[in-house]
């Protein structure tokens, strides 16, 4: 029988590639085997006893690779524990919790194929140098400039680990 957990993350900056890194850590320290992979990397999850999948949020929605994951692997994730996460810049906002139910429901094109276990929520990092867009670099500096956003690490690690603790529970039902 599969022992491992996967934590998969589809990233554009970095910033879900830290989160899925600690999820990581926090369930190896609590005795779990665990593999870190981008999504792309993945290509059979039978190996798995549960899986992590996490997105970083463009524009309301989970990054293209993300939804193509779940689309792809939906049968497989539909027979064992399932928790997913994202990652965004409007949970780092002024009055963060005002959009907290409108950034769950960016899960909604992922429960509609499969129900996850638990749902993890977390703002992410931002630094306009690692945005690749010349438009877009320049929208977040203007938005920085009129305070709808701070730059910076906005990750809250201890909300990060305690949720990965939380999934234990759930991927050792097995």
């Amino acid at each position: 029988m599969a022992n491992k957990i996967l934590i998969t993350y589809a990233s554009r900056t970095g910033s879900t590639a830290g989160v899925a890194d600690a999820i990581g850590k926090t369930l190896a320290d609590l005795g779990e085997e665990v593999d870190i992979l981008r999504m792309r990397d993945v290509k059979d999850l039978t190996v798995y006893k549960a899986v992590v999948a996490g997105s970083a949020i463009q524009a309301g929605k989970w990054l293209p690779e993300a939804m193509e994951f779940i689309q792809t692997h939906r049968s497989s994730l539909s027979q064992k524990p399932f928790a997913v996460f994202l990652v965004c810049m409007t949970l780092a906002m002024p009055k963060a919790d005002e959009y907290r139910q409108t950034v769950s429901e960016w899960f909604d094109p992922v429960r509609s194929l499969v129900k996850p276990v638990s749902e993890g929520l977390f703002a992410g990092a931002l630094s306009t140098s690692k945005i690749r867009s010349l438009g877009d670099r320049l929208k977040f500096r203007l938005s920085i400039m009129l305070g709808v956003w701070k730059e910076g690490d906005h990750r809250d690690w201890i909300a990060i680990n305690d949720w990965a603790k939380s999934l234990v529970p759930h991927f050792n039902k097995i």
